[in-house]
């Protein structure tokens, strides 16, 4: 403790040792010697001893004031002070620490400390009497003090070491305890850690999302590029880098409009809404290429600026499947087409069969009763002529309107393509040269060889008549190959291999117009009365009943190529077909033997009277009797009532109301022995196979060569 300064106790221009000057005593006698030196000293003491009763009544007021500031810091600071002693014993406590170990009356009294901290605390706040009673200070943080049932404080213990003397004069120990509640530091310490503990779980969900969001926009199937205020690209995403052709890294940081030429007209949404759906633009990849894509974009606004994304969807498969879906439609629109006219043609054809064949059939009757040589005989061969060309025209015809798939074996094309070079050399102008070239160790394919035939040698024809009068060339090849996707489907064909068959002129080729109409039935470029129009739609409903597909490539001075697929036979198909049984032949009824006293009697049942007159007289010229009729009731009737009278009966497959299959069963219910024979124009494998299932013997074409028509009856009535 330093020495308290007296100097204000003594005046500086007077010395302390120098005594006040006296005035000068005058006495009856004056001191001297020794008396006067004594008297000196007593003074100089009484002086001294003023002195210091001065000086200690300063001091005495000093440490009073200070005890009395002490006080009223020790009582008045906001923290728990308190005194305790060596036994632990408080010996003095501020209000603050009343307050906060004593809140409650009925609470523990404040009257030791160690009571009143916690057990697991206790040895950390002994340690810290230790050290303050050997250094002088010490602390103990975040001590727990239970204060009562529920309630505690936490907060840091501050000790100083206090020497003092007792009353007697003995040294005294005390200790200067004080208390610093961490309970608000604490709870705001506790807070910062959930917030920080809140703030790292965020920074995860935030890098989480941000992964999470990378991933999705580096496995988005569309392309994804985002661009900041100044039109950078700041995100380029695989699938852009694929549709552009460019390298992300390459991307990054260039102009939209490198990609985008119309860029502007993406950004100038920015301001009129958050996002926007732009609908198909063209964009450019890196080497310059263009491409169409759907494009939609999002603006978005931060402290920073604006960010916007644009997502671009490639459309070429979309175009190439609605390219893809438009050929499809065509093909449709035009199979529904022929299938129309197939329809009509197959319909017209009874009643034009019949027709023809009772031209032919009369003109037969008449070249018999007029002579050879006579101009009305040469009328009835023109007569005749014609009409064979008009049943040529209606074979063509439903050639073309049938859909079921014809009677196909193991064909091999080298063959039939060499039989038709031999047709077309007989009739072949010599302007015209012909060339073929097939490898004969082509695979086999199940097709109906007349047919192929036919197809092959209408579009050799057709290249004929192409070339016309000039100098021209006909080339003819095959080879074995396996079309790719694209051609597949165009033309509707399986996965597989195909044996090619090209014929290729070089003549004056066709337009795009004329390419588009060519398959269509009764469309032909030709003169009149030089062209049917059925030459190709014959060719295109073989291939379709095949299987198969024709293709065709021509321009105008170029010349024309086509080309027919026809699906190669494989093993399976062939030992499927091997295992196929042939259709069992109806069981032969007995043989009729004719009367000796009358004539073989034919039924001919046909809705065209016409038919039936000529069949009447043609069979009666060969020695038959005919009872013709037009309605297959009265022919029913007639045979159920005289059934033994008849030997033959020959009926029409179509007539209104009654088919000739209903009479066919009709006549086997009624007879069963009696040979039956069916006629048709339109006959069709199903229509054979249930003539057949049903007992008839044989079936007629219409219309047929009298000769023919004649040979069946007589093979038929004769028990053949």
């Amino acid at each position: 403790m330093s020495r308290p300064d007296l100097s204000l106790l003594f005046p500086a221009a007077e010395p302390a040792s120098s005594p006040p000057e006296q005035p000068e005593r005058r006495g009856p006698q004056r001191a001297s010697g020794d008396v006067a030196e004594l008297i000196a000293q007593l003074r100089a003491s009484q002086a001294e001893l003023e002195a210091q009763n001065q000086v200690l009544r300063y001091s005495q007021a000093a440490a009073e004031s200070a005890s009395e500031r002490f006080e009223a810091l020790f009582s008045s600071v906001p923290l728990s002070l308190m005194v305790v002693d060596e036994h632990d014993m408080v010996v003095q406590a501020n209000s603050m620490a009343q307050r906060s170990f004593q809140p409650r009356e009925t609470d523990r009294p404040l009257t030791a400390l160690m009571p009143f901290v916690s057990d697991s605390h206790a040895p950390r706040v002994r340690e810290a009497f230790d050290q303050a009673r050997a250094m002088g200070t010490a602390e103990a943080t975040e001590v727990v003090f239970h204060i009562s049932e529920g309630r505690h404080i936490t907060g840091d213990l501050h000790i100083a070491r206090i020497e003092s003397r007792s009353e007697q004069d003995a040294p005294l120990t005390q200790f200067l305890c004080a208390v610093i509640d961490q309970g608000p530091l604490l709870a705001e310490r506790q807070a910062l850690q959930r917030s920080a503990q809140e703030l790292q779980e965020r920074n995860v969900q935030l890098h989480t999302s941000e992964r999470r969001l990378e991933a999705v926009i580096n496995s988005a199937l569309d392309a994804i590029i985002c661009v900041d205020q100044h039109e950078r690209i700041t995100v380029f995403n695989p699938t852009a880098a694929m549709l552009f052709q460019c390298a992300t890294s390459d991307a990054l940081g260039s102009p939209l409009s490198r990609f985008l030429p119309e860029a502007q007209q993406v950004l100038a949404f920015a301001q009129l809404t958050t996002q926007a759906a732009l609908g198909e633009m063209t964009a450019l990849t890196a080497s310059g290429r263009e491409l169409a894509v759907e494009i939609s974009v999002s603006f978005e606004r931060h402290a920073e600026g604006e960010t916007t994304t644009v997502f671009a969807r490639d459309l070429t498969a979309r175009k190439r499947e609605e390219a893809r879906r438009n050929a499809l439609e065509g093909q449709l629109r035009e199979s529904h087409k022929m299938q129309a006219v197939g329809t009509m043609a197959g319909g017209i054809a009874h009643d034009f069969n019949n027709i023809l064949h009772a031209i032919l059939g009369n003109v037969e009757l008449a070249k018999a009763d007029c002579p050879p040589g006579t101009p009305m005989y040469e009328s009835l061969l023109e007569i005749d002529k014609a009409g064979r060309r008009a049943r040529d025209l209606v074979r063509q015809i439903l050639t073309f309107s049938r859909n079921e798939p014809p009677k196909r074996a193991a064909v091999t094309l080298a063959e039939v393509v060499h039989d038709t070079e031999r047709l077309l050399r007989v009739t072949l102008p010599p302007e015209i040269e012909l060339t073929v070239h097939v490898p004969p160790d082509l695979p086999p394919v199940l097709a109906d060889a007349t047919q192929v035939e036919q197809a092959v040698l209408n579009l050799c024809t057709n290249a004929v008549h192409a070339i016309g009068s000039r100098r021209g060339r006909i080339r003819v090849d095959a080879a074995l190959i396996q079309p790719d996707q694209r051609m597949r489907e165009s033309l509707g064909l399986s996965a597989g291999d195909y044996v090619a068959v090209r014929v290729h002129d070089n003549g004056p080729g066709m337009d795009a117009g004329t390419q588009s109409r060519i398959f269509e039935p009764f469309f032909t470029t030709k003169p009149v009365g030089q062209g049917t129009g059925l030459g190709l739609a014959v060719v295109h409903g073989v291939m379709r009943t095949h299987g198969g597909g024709v293709d065709v490539h021509s321009a105008p001075g170029e010349g024309s190529r086509f080309t027919l697929y026809f699906p190669v036979a494989s093993d399976a198909m062939m030992a499927a077909l091997s295992d196929v049984p042939a259709p069992a032949a109806p069981a032969s009824p007995p043989a009729v033997a004719p009367a000796t006293d009358r004539l073989l009697h034919v039924m001919y049942v046909d809705d065209d009277e016409a038919l039936v007159f000529l069949v009447q007289r043609l069979l009666r010229l060969r020695g038959y009797e005919v009872s013709g009729f037009t309605d297959p009731h009265q022919a029913t009737d007639a045979l159920q009532a005289h059934p033994e009278r008849y030997d033959l009966l020959v009926t029409d497959y179509n007539m209104p109301g009654y088919s000739g299959l209903d009479l066919v069963r009709a006549a086997r219910t009624i007879r069963s022995d009696l040979p039956v024979a069916l006629a048709s124009g339109y006959v069709t494998a199903e229509i054979e196979q249930a003539a057949l299932a049903e007992g008839a013997r044989a079936l007629i074409h219409k219309p047929n060569d009298v000769e023919e028509l004649c040979a069946t009856v007589d093979r038929l009535a004769h028990g053949g």
